[in-house]
């Protein structure tokens, strides 16, 4: 393998070739060296992606037509002192069967958000995705995000998946002493089966208070009538946001929380799910997410000129609005998560209830072994939902549509492939954060392909006027194995065409009227001003390996590199060391040392993306370093804007710059949900401590 860089379309990288190991497929990153030289060593993956009991081959594809969220009701509308009118929504999870599947297979049960109303006469509206909440630029949101796994008697419901509670967790059973800790067993427990923590995290969400970002540790079980007496009712920061809400004039009730989102940022595309600590894998993959779109603004769509004539551009519309549409009416603003699940024969979800699944290790965990016995370092379902739907189809005329596509999945890094369609043309206008700088061409010397990691999310325009009438299929070159960059085929073997390559059929019809939007190559974005210089944290990405069993991951970390490179891991008990002042502008650098990309998510902020870097890794000394008389590479043109989540590529160092304007509690993390719930997320702090806030030593083994 050369040891300069490679450059790709999709992502350039400075890679260490790694060994690829593991059962099904799942192709575990390690890293081996030969004679003081990378070598690449690689054990094939099986041919069918594992799962349930449902093979993914034997499901219709493209037999439902796509699901297409209305938006979210509001309960009402509450004063602020001075007047000011905020959006309320009263929000809760939970338990319902959707067809997921195609007519004829069996509904999956499933738990998602909807609006809570008395009697339940609204609860046909919860969906997995949810309705989705339509924002106004600086008009605030207030939501009561209630937790309402109970069953028609007010008792609670077990979780639907396997809940490993070796992890360090919200941990209820603990009590109040034990809670939000790693719990000690002198042998391999069952999976927890007791009443179900949630709390609800905006993703993308700026100037919010962290008593609404959805702290891991602000947890809360429902109201149920039989929560055992010695469990924890909610987590160890609960009540101390709670009563900071309190002060704001909004009290939470016993198996609630509400949060206030200023939408004060740019215009964006956000989303909302579960942030329950030790949990978000099961939780978000068991259903509750929905999109939250902020409108208007100095950034927002009005903003967009045609450079033709210096007026507003028209972008495609309309979108799903808070009433069931006329019959006919054609939507040209679409909302798209994409998700990949399992299924077993009879319509449920499976996701492992065993280590065994990654690795083939059978014999008893604990206290044999440092391996927890559930948690999968990564999880691929082998079936691709949007929507909610398995491939499903969308009927589209020969003019232009918005996307706002969001990867959903747990730990998919998607490849989306829109050269499968012939003559669609493929324009990026916006990412996580907003507008970018310039519009993307993406079927120009991108050829069409769009990398999305998990949590990102892309605004683009899609022009199918030249598309031939017919049945179309969006596709997928993503990998069902750990992404580590580079290209499909040449670097990993691309999803599997017959199922997790395909995403959904697009179905082309001539259009009913003429087409009024502005051309996306004549879109003038609103400008972006780029940070100013700022120093410099370093920090660092870290796979801690089995003692016990061969080529088997512990967890994944976060750290710090010292000024003489070595790096420190820190667990999410050890107290913030992350501590930027208020108002300060900082640029971090993500040394990634493992072998895999890592989507990087950092609450309350907005960042830009800087450039990257190779770097040298000296795993017996622990340290790293940029590589001597290397360059760095600059940002991808689709990462041009504001940010929240980024891809940390292996062997590099990536750079990113934010100001930090909210002080409070928050946290960073990766957003492979796995990485996420098994240690790879560290909390930091805003400013300095508050008066009353937990101790930041808060939890530990």
């Amino acid at each position: 393998m050369p040891d300069t860089p490679q450059t790709h379309t999709l992502a350039t990288m400075s890679r260490r070739t790694v060994l690829r190991a593991g059962s099904a497929g799942f192709g575990l990153f390690l890293l081996s060296t030969v004679g003081g030289r990378v070598v690449a060593v690689e054990v094939p993956a099986t041919e069918v992606l594992p799962g349930g009991t449902l093979d993914p081959a034997s499901i219709p594809k493209f037999a439902s037509a796509l699901v297409v969220p209305p938006a979210m009701p509001r309960s009402g509308t509450v004063r602020a002192k001075g007047g000011k009118r905020i959006d309320h929504y009263v929000i809760s999870v939970r338990q319902f069967a959707q067809q997921m599947l195609p007519a004829g297979l069996p509904p999956t049960t499933l738990w998602g958000y909807g609006p809570a109303a008395r009697g339940g006469h609204r609860r046909a509206l919860h969906h997995a995705p949810s309705l989705t909440i339509e924002a106004e630029w600086g008009r605030p949101v207030r939501v009561t995000w209630v937790n309402e796994l109970v069953d028609a008697g007010g008792r609670f419901r077990p979780h639907l998946l396997p809940v490993d509670p070796t992890l360090h967790w919200a941990n209820p059973p603990g009590g109040t002493g034990g809670r939000d800790t790693e719990p000690a067993f002198a042998e391999t427990p069952p999976p927890y089966r007791g009443p179900v923590p949630m709390v609800t995290h905006l993703h993308g969400a700026g100037a919010v208070g962290d008593e609404s970002d959805g702290y891991p540790e602000a947890w809360f079980l429902p109201a149920a009538t039989d929560v055992p007496a010695d469990h924890a009712r909610v987590g160890t920061w609960y009540d101390f946001f709670a009563g900071k809400a309190s002060a704001m004039g909004m009290p939470w009730a016993p198996g609630t929380a509400t949060a206030q989102y200023p939408n004060i940022r740019r215009a964006r595309t956000l989303w909302f799910h579960d942030h329950t600590l030790g949990m978000t894998r099961v939780n978000v993959y068991a259903g509750p997410a929905g999109f939250y779109l902020v409108r208007g603004g100095p950034d927002g769509d009005d903003a967009v000129r045609d450079a033709r004539t210096g007026r507003r551009a028209v972008l495609p519309g309309p979108a799903p609005g808070h009433e069931p549409p006329a019959s006919g009416r054609r939507y040209l603003e679409i909302p798209l998560v994409i998700q990949d699940r399992s299924f077993d024969a009879d319509g449920s979800l499976f996701y492992p209830d065993t280590r065994a699944f990654f690795d083939g290790q059978e014999r008893a965990y604990l206290p044999h072994s440092d391996l927890s016995p559930i948690w999968n370092p990564e999880f691929f379902g082998n079936t691709l939902i949007v929507n909610g739907r398995t491939w499903p189809y969308l009927d589209v005329e020969q003019r232009r549509y918005r996307f706002r596509l969001l990867n959903g999945c747990n730990s998919r890094f998607l490849i989306l492939d829109f050269s499968q369609i012939p003559g669609a043309r493929v324009t990026q206008i916006g990412s996580d954060g907003g507008f970018l700088a310039a519009p993307v061409d993406l079927s120009g010397s991108h050829r069409g392909r769009l990398l999305l990691a998990p949590a990102e999310r892309a605004d683009v325009v899609v022009d199918f006027t030249a598309v031939p009438v017919g049945n179309h299929v969006l596709g997928n070159l993503g990998p069902d194995e750990p992404f580590g960059g580079g290209e499909p085929d040449d670097d990993f073997p691309a999803a599997d065409p017959q199922t997790t390559g395909r995403v959904m059929q697009i179905r082309v019809r001539r259009a009913l009227g003429r087409d009024r939007t502005t051309p996306p190559e004549h879109l003038v974005l609103p400008t972006i001003t780029p940070l100013p210089p700022a120093p410099v944290r370093k920090l660092a990405l870290i796979e801690m390996m089995s003692q016990d069993f061969d080529d088997s991951p512990v967890e994944a970390l976060l750290g710090r590199v010292e000024e003489d490179g070595r790096w420190v891991a820190e667990e999410w008990a050890a107290a913030p060391t992350q501590t930027p002042t208020l108002g300060a502008t900082e640029t971090w650098e993500l040394y990634n040392t493992t072998g895999d990309a890592h989507p990087i998510h950092i609450h309350e902020v907005a960042f830009q993306v800087l450039d990257r870097q190779p770097v040298v890794i000296d795993e017996a000394a622990g340290t790293v370093a940029v590589a001597p008389g290397s360059e760095p590479r600059p940002r991808e043109p689709w990462e041009a804007g504001f940010k929240d989540t980024v891809i940390a590529y292996p062997g590099e160092v990536t750079r990113v710059r934010m100001r930090f304007e909210t002080a409070g509690q928050f946290v960073w993390h990766c957003h492979i949900l796995e990485h996420e719930d098994n240690e790879m997320m560290r909390p930091y702090r805003i400013g300095p401590p508050q008066p009353g806030q937990p101790t930041d030593d808060h939890g530990g083994h």
